[in-house]
Parts: C-alpha cells; structure tokens; sequence
C-alpha cells in the first residue's frame, strides 16, 4: 500500500505543481521545493528514523534540477520498496502551459532563447518515462485551483474536511481590529444599549441587554442577512480546501452589540454541525 504521509510531487513546468504545494502546506505536510533527486533517499532515512521532527512529507522535483530525468528514475527504485512514497505527476496541454507560461512571463526552464512551445515538447519527452512510474497522473488543462485542490484532496488524501473549524470573535473597534480576522461584520449602527443607564455596566451576555438588541426589527433584519451570507460562502470555503476560519464581529466597545449578535451566529452555525469556538475579546474592558 501506497504511504500517504511520504508524498513525490512531479510534472511538466507551468501544470499545477505550485499550487499542489501551497495546498499540502495547509493540511500539514511539510513540503521541500527542487529537492535534488540524489538526496532524496537521504532525506527519506532520516525520516523513517524519525531524526526530524516532521509526521508528512511532500517533495517537489522536476527538470529544474540538472540531470532530473535520468537521475529520478534511479533514486525511484532504491526509495520505493523502503516506504513505498506515493509519486504523483501532473500534467497539461502543450497549449495551455505555452498560455500560462505567456501570461506570467516567465521563462520555460528548457526554452531559454527559445519558443516556450519547443520547451514544453522537450520537457515531455525527458519527462515521458517518470510519468509511466506514477502512481497518479493528474491534467489541469481544463482545471481551475479550486478544482485541482478538491480532486487532490479526494483522490489521494482520501479526506475532506467536511467540519470547518470556526472561531468567532467579539471585538470593540476603539480596541483594533483582530489581525487574524478572515470575515469581519459590522454591527455599530445596531441599537446601542450603553445609551441606557441600567444597561451600561452590563454585557451582551446579560439577557435584558440581549433581549433589548434582539427585539429591535433593524436587527432581526440584520440577523437574517447576516445567516445568508454565511450560508452561501461556508460550502464555498470548505471546497477550497479551508479548514479554519475567524470570524469577527465588531461594536463601538465590543461589550454589548457584538456580544450579542457573536452569541446569535454560534448558535446557528452550531445548529449546522460547524465545530465552534467562540472568544469575547473585549467584553470586561
């Protein structure tokens, strides 16, 4: 069986393979960008004897290294029976890596002074006996870097994160802005109970305060939008791959308003089976 945990990433220049490594990073793999090919059995014996601290790897080599089509071929055959690595190759259109390389700029690795066409032909056919030894091979000609993440993560991490991880912070804008915020919602124009003398020392948790900014129509309207925005993007998020997400919810104070309607979004979101944390940054300030 195939080890998931020990990862070869290979391919034509311009096909994905950044992408790929960017995506592995966020599940927790530790990634090593043009590892030379005669290194490779060095870096896998310290791992398998756990002389670094790392649990997943995933090692991204290509013909940018001097000598990678006849090298790999060989190291292939001295790792694979160790471990058994997972070696996967993507691929693309000779047409549609010419375009990508165009649109970046970027020069082809083997079309220095040359067409970038003449470099794509070249590096296929160096490349043809590695993508015969893979275990997967994977064409993102017609694949957008949302759609490469999702059929990464299904068919070779066999795991999709179907609860995303949630935290919802209250905050009070005189306070700053949480750093870490990925969505941030106003909630400053909401009817302010710190207006109110018997509800200025207490907080959102308090349930007259709580019922005093529920009641109101504005915010009943407020909630609402509020639920639906949600309910469009979390599926969203979750096919990109995103596993945590902050959420920040702001008032003048972050004491009362916040409090409130950062309550009301944990209890929904909670009704939809997220894993939930909730955190009042501001409320005894």
């Amino acid at each position: 069986m195939k080890n998931d945990r020990f990862l070869i990433i290979t391919g034509l220049s311009g096909s994905g393979k950044t992408v790929v490594s960017h995506f592995l990073e966020d599940l927790g793999y530790y990634c090593v960008d043009n590892l030379p090919a005669k290194l490779i059995p060095i870096f896998l014996e310290l791992w398998m004897r756990k002389e670094v601290e790392i649990e997943k790897v995933a090692l991204v080599v290509d013909i940018r290294e001097h000598g990678f089509s006849t090298d790999f071929p060989q190291v292939w055959d001295e790792i694979r029976e160790k471990t058994k690595p997972k070696l996967i190759f993507l691929d693309a259109s000779d047409e549609t890596l010419v375009k990508r390389f165009s649109e970046s700029r970027r020069p082809h690795p083997l079309a220095h002074r040359k067409p970038i066409l003449e470099g794509v032909r070249l590096e296929r056919k160096k490349l043809a006996p590695i993508k015969k030894m893979a275990d997967e091979v994977i064409d993102t000609t017609v694949l957008s870097i949302s759609q490469l993440k999702d059929i990464f993560s299904r068919r070779f991490l066999r795991k999709r994160s179907e609860r995303l991880r949630v935290v919802i912070v209250s905050f009070g804008y005189k306070y700053g802005i949480p750093l870490d915020s990925d969505l941030i919602f106003d909630t400053r124009f909401l009817p302010n109970p710190f207006y109110m003398e018997s509800f200025r020392d207490k907080t959102g948790r308090n349930k007259n305060v709580r019922d005093f900014i529920l009641d109101s129509p504005e915010t009943r309207t407020y909630l609402a939008e509020l639920f639906r925005f949600i309910d469009f993007h979390m599926p969203r998020f979750l096919d990109e791959g995103k596993g945590h997400l902050v959420i920040s919810i702001g008032c003048t104070g972050g004491r009362h308003r916040s409090v409130v309607i950062a309550e009301e979004l944990r209890d929904y979101l909670r009704g939809q089976k997220y894993d939930i944390k909730i955190f009042h940054r501001d409320i005894f300030k």
